[in-house]
């Protein structure tokens, strides 16, 4: 609705600060060339307060990372009375927490991959599963603080017991699923296109392959067998449901397809907030369906509520 006063919220003081501050800056423009009376808030810790005080009809979540997409913004908003978009409460903490989504998403049919929770200091000198396998922080986006353990690789990586180490310290490990990585954007009740993901560097798709320029190659409509593509939908919108998520996610896959024909697709995980920079996938898919990033945007201010 026109003249709807919308406050985006963005950056933050988390890893993934610069990609909120490019997704707001994004999102509140289109909003307002929309016709929204948008406030741009560069969110601290005083939050609760300056929106108590501003009285928006609506804020657009535009927060990356812990914060912003865990469940505790929401809850603030919840406190507030003031409707938000994305995900509620439970299913931005059950989605951000790698462990209890995958077993949530296994409950629903979706297929993850084997994991067990590690602490940093007692990995030593022994794998905790055998290789290939990946170590991650369990709330954690963007790809920071992965790390790939190759089939030849000795020892667990000596990162994990630097004193620069910057995340948790306990961590998820979980098996390498090798193929095609995959994702999937849901709109509200509905499942869009696929995009195959090629990342253009010699590395996996980490930080820079997603949000540097040219850092990752895009195939829109990804190229699989109608089978194949079909299933991804399915399991995407299913994730999407098991979890409890409202308005925009975006599941990832790995697609491990076999000489024999045979293949093996397993969801990594969904993120509940996803990106809306010049880079970011799901505008790049809502386009590829004939949804405009303006549409796309005002259509998330429209489905904004409370008790999400």
């Amino acid at each position: 609705m026109a003249g709807k006063h919308v406050a985006v919220l963005m950056g933050g003081w988390v890893n993934e600060r610069p990609v909120s501050l490019s997704s707001g800056k994004e999102c509140a423009a289109a909003l307002e060339e929309a016709g929204y009376r948008v406030t741009r808030i560069d969110v601290d810790r005083d939050i609760s307060a300056v929106l108590k005080a501003l009285k928006p009809d609506v804020v657009f979540n535009a927060l990356h990372g812990p914060f912003g997409e865990d469940g505790c913004i929401q809850g603030i908003l919840e406190v507030l009375e003031i409707p938000y978009t994305h995900s509620g409460v439970m299913a931005s903490a059950l989605a951000m927490n790698k462990i209890k989504a995958k077993a949530v998403m296994a409950a629903a049919g979706v297929k993850v991959t084997e994991h067990l929770t590690v602490n940093r200091f007692e990995i030593g000198k022994e794998h905790p599963m055998k290789p290939p396998y990946v170590i991650k922080p369990i709330n954690e986006g963007s790809s920071f603080g992965v790390l790939i353990v190759k089939e030849d690789n000795l020892y667990p990586p000596q990162e994990l017991t630097s004193e620069e180490w910057r995340y948790p310290d306990v961590l998820m490990c979980e098996r390498y699923i090798a193929g095609r990585e995959l994702t999937c954007a849901v709109v509200g009740d509905k499942a869009l296109g696929i995009i195959d993901i090629i990342p253009t560097g010699p590395g996996f798709y980490d930080y820079d392959a997603k949000y540097a320029k040219g850092g990752s190659k895009h195939i829109l409509p990804a190229k699989l067998s109608p089978i194949v593509y079909q299933e991804v939908q399915t399991l995407a919108l299913k994730a999407h449901q098991a979890l409890g998520c409202r308005g925009v996610s975006r599941a990832d896959f790995r697609l491990d397809e076999r000489e024999d024909g045979s293949y093996e697709l397993i969801c990594l995980e969904v993120n509940t907030q996803p990106g809306m920079t010049p880079t970011s996938l799901v505008p790049e898919i809502a386009a590829h369906e004939g949804i405009s990033f303006q549409d796309l945007v005002s259509w998330m201010v429209e489905d904004a509520s409370c008790c999400r």
